[in-house]
Order: structure tokens, then C-alpha cells, then sequence
């Protein structure tokens, strides 16, 4: 197939040189429970990230390769054991300097009501569309402390593989979708409970949006505080560990 071919032919010519690998290292914290081979293979997954992507600035903002190159290694994190196929369906990155404004935007509600309002957004995945990132949020991303923009929109661009973005990606062989449905439904209905109740959650309650906010949210969590995460959820933790095929929290 020529697309592996090419993906051969990138990573035998082309490298992410060391400093700029060092430096986005450094800036993520949470990146440093990898192992070696696994951050090799990070390190591989990020150059092809770069390589197919098309960063594109928005508002005048200078996009650097320190910036490109911090983006991608956060987003070839989810996929670390998926590969880069999964992310074939979109070609472009958008970064903002800081969060942007979605004007008029039409959400229906359970009644079916419609409303229209402004968002004031971190982030978003385009179905069929591109992803967009405010850097001021990339920049507290990756850090152990249980935020990750990256992570939380390319957790939806995967949810998308499979259609509706309903907070069930394509499931793997062997993984059962009624298994999956009982751990999140419960966590999600139990957040939802803690929220009526007013009490303040563990989780951020923008996962109590709808299910496929729920699923990127605990994406985030899963690879920032994945240790207290499986401890909150870990139901959740153990359905992600084997979509995902990692286990950052043992």
C-alpha cells in the first residue's frame, strides 16, 4: 500500500531532532511514565503526525515547531498502540493563541428545544473537519494535573471512526459493548447524580455534557492522572486500558 510505503520512507529519511523532542518532554510531565521504547515509538508516531498534518494558525498567531512539535507528541498519545491510521480522517490543525468564540451556536436540548448561544472554547473536533486548538490551553496540557486539550479533542476525532460521536468508539475484537455501556453509564449517571445533588465532583463536570463529552474527558484523565483515575473509575479505567491498549496507572 502506498501510504505505508510513504510512512516507511518518512521515518527512515526524517527525524524530530533531539532538542525539540527535549523540549516537548519537558513540558509534559506526564509523558515521562513511558517507557523508552514507548517514547521511541511516540517519537516515530509524532514525526508521521507532523509529517500528514497540516498546521494552520489562526488570528495571525506564528505557529513554531516547538509548538507543532508538543502538539503532535500530546496527540499521538492515545494512539501510541493504535497507530497513525487512526487518525486518517482529518488533515488539519488549527491553533488559536488563546480560546476562541463559536458564535450562534444551535444545541438541542433533551426536550428537543433549541437553543443558540456563544461558546468560549479551549478546543473542538470538526466532524469530517479539522481540529482546533487554543496553544494558551495546549500549554497546560500534559502536565500530571489532570488536563489535556489534545487529548480530549483527538478522544473525539476517534469516537467519529465509527459515525456518531456517542462516546463509543470502534471497539476492539474481544471487547463487549454491553460491557462497555454498564461501566460509563454508571459513571456517567453517577456524576450526574453528584451534580444534582450540588456537590462537587472529582471529575470536571463539562463530562456531564452529554456521553461523548463524558468518554474525552475521561480520555484526558486516563492519560494525566491515570493512577487517581482508576481509583475514581475503575470501571472506566479498565474499559479505556483495553481500547486504548495501555495501562499508564498499572
Amino acid at each position: 500500500m502506498f501510504k505505508n510505503w510513504r510512512r516507511k520512507r518518512v521515518l527512515a529519511r526524517e527525524s524530530i531532532s533531539d532538542a525539540l523532542w527535549d523540549g516537548a518532554l519537558a513540558a509534559s510531565p506526564a509523558l515521562r511514565r513511558l517507557s523508552a521504547d514507548e517514547l521511541a515509538r511516540l517519537r516515530a508516531l509524532a514525526l508521521l503526525f507532523l509529517h500528514e498534518k497540516r498546521f494552520e494558525p489562526a488570528r495571525g498567531f506564528a505557529v513554531t515547531d516547538e509548538m507543532r512539535v508538543r502538539i503532535g507528541t500530546l496527540a499521538c498519545l492515545p494512539i501510541l498502540n493504535l497507530g497513525i491510521g487512526s487518525y486518517d480522517a482529518f488533515t488539519s490543525i488549527i491553533v488559536y493563541p488563546d480560546e476562541f468564540l463559536v458564535r450562534d451556536r444551535e444545541v438541542v436540548d433533551e426536550d428537543g428545544v433549541v437553543h443558540t448561544g456563544d461558546d468560549l472554547l479551549s478546543g473542538e473536533a470538526w466532524e469530517q473537519g479539522p481540529v482546533l486548538l487554543a496553544w494558551s490551553e495546549v500549554e497546560q496540557s500534559g502536565k500530571g494535573e489532570g488536563y489535556n486539550v489534545v487529548v480530549h479533542e483527538l478522544a473525539h476525532k476517534i469516537d467519529m471512526l465509527n459515525g456518531e460521536v456517542d462516546g463509543v468508539p470502534p471497539l476492539h475484537a474481544g471487547m463487549r459493548l454491553a460491557e462497555w455501556s454498564a461501566a460509563f453509564d454508571e459513571a456517567y449517571e453517577s456524576l450526574l447524580d453528584q451534580l444534582e445533588r450540588d456537590e462537587e465532583p472529582w471529575l470536571d463536570p463539562y463530562a456531564a455534557e452529554d456521553p461523548a463529552e463524558f468518554f474525552a474527558v475521561c480520555s484526558e484523565m486516563f492519560f494525566d492522572v491515570p493512577e487517581r483515575f482508576a481509583e475514581e473509575y475503575r470501571g472506566v479505567y479498565e474499559q479505556l486500558a483495553a481500547f486504548y491498549k495501555q495501562r499508564p496507572g498499572g
